[in-house]
């Protein structure tokens, strides 16, 4: 495992680079972080994540200097098991469960992770969207049965938390490679709305100015309303809404907004909430692409890591955060992607697309127990 280390300066894509590194095995050094803020070194959300790389792998050595500002993280093997971990408030759950995904078919033995605090936050991905499409991305490259699930037991709005969700993976051997170039047309929309420590009238609210924007394109829509009360409601008044189109070849695309946290910002109705998040998904399928915007580099991954045979992925306009993620692919696992610009089609519908192709590194997973 002792491979040569990589180097790296600043926070930003902290969390890509830990995950990579433990999946290639290789020790990855990180310096510079924040040294130049006020409050240096790392954050509590970021001490917190390697809290988590640390529970679900066995053997990792971290070191981290007195100000926080350097890191070194050598990987141990993934072990995977029953896991609890308290996440930290300034992030949600999506932030901790992204990783997750990536990491969670090359365990030992199959995960079963109990996350608790923010469900839902303006600025990751929430676990009801998670559930909607990165669900049904990993089945998609052969990472099924009944042992993948993500449930949410109860929801927490910042800044008090109070949320738990419940995510449990099975562990494959290794990833098939997909060939996902064609979208499909949105067959239909599927939503959901909650509310927790408010009115049960707010989420109704949402739904209907949602749905009146939405009606003018297609009739199949329905958004469902989550009240949660009493103990599952966390500790912070909020409301949201998260919205998914299905298109006919199995593609998700998403999109969502969360209400403000009380005294920070100004409050927002119900009915901007509502009509705000429709015309994301709108854009959102105006980018179209086989997989949404938020699932990008976890598609990515999936097909660097897959068996030696060639994998094609057709997405949307590439966000940052994936232009970055496969600049580190290619430090870590070697590989590069070759990348084929699409016109939009002849009727001027949809932005431009990017189809993605590249050699999978056949990544097996050793630690896999033989039952």
């Amino acid at each position: 495992m002792a491979s040569s280390c990589v180097s790296y300066e600043g926070c930003n894509f902290f969390r890509q680079r830990l995950v990579l590194s433990t999946l290639s095995g290789k020790p990855v050094k990180i310096r510079k972080i924040r040294s130049k803020d006020d409050n240096p070194g790392l954050r509590d959300f970021e001490a917190s994540f390697i809290r988590l790389m640390d529970k679900i792998t066995n053997g990792t050595r971290i070191e981290i200097n007195e100000t926080g500002t350097t890191l070194y993280f050598q990987p141990g093997l993934l072990y995977g098991g029953a896991v609890e971990h308290d996440c930290n408030f300034q992030r949600s759950i999506g932030y901790y469960l992204l990783a997750l995904l990536a990491l969670a078919p090359f365990m030992k033995n199959p995960l079963k992770a109990v996350l608790r605090g923010v469900t839902n936050d303006q600025k990751d991905p929430s676990v009801d969207t998670l559930k909607a499409t990165a669900i049904p991305l990993m089945k998609r490259f052969g990472i099924d049965g009944e042992g993948l699930e993500l449930k949410v037991l109860r929801r927490g709005m910042p800044p008090g938390g109070g949320g738990e969700v419940v995510f449990s993976c099975p562990v494959r051997r290794f990833i098939k490679p997909v060939q996902l170039t064609d979208p499909g047309k949105v067959k239909r929309i599927r939503g959901m709305a909650f509310s927790v420590r408010v009115s049960p009238q707010i989420a109704n609210r949402i739904v209907d100015s949602a749905r009146s924007i939405l009606n003018q394109f297609i009739p199949d829509i329905y958004i469902y309303t989550d009240h949660m009360k009493g103990a599952n409601s966390g500790k912070s008044p909020g409301f949201g809404l998260s919205l998914i189109a299905e298109t006919t070849n199995g593609t998700f695309l998403s999109a969502e907004m969360a209400s403000n946290p009380p005294g920070q910002g100004t409050p927002i109705l119900p009915e901007e909430l509502g009509k705000n998040c429709a015309k994301l998904l709108l854009e959102e399928i105006y980018r179209g692409g086989c997989v949404d915007s938020i699932n990008q580099s976890l598609a990515l991954l999936y097909m660097t890591l897959g068996q030696q045979d060639v994998s094609k992925v057709l997405l949307g306009p590439l966000s940052p955060y994936t232009i970055e993620f496969l600049r580190h692919l290619r430090s870590f696992f070697q590989t590069m992607f070759k990348i084929e610009t699409q016109k939009p089609e002849e009727d001027g519908k949809g932005g431009e697309k990017v189809l993605m192709t590249c050699v999978g590194v056949g990544y097996t997973n050793l630690s896999k127990t033989l039952k």
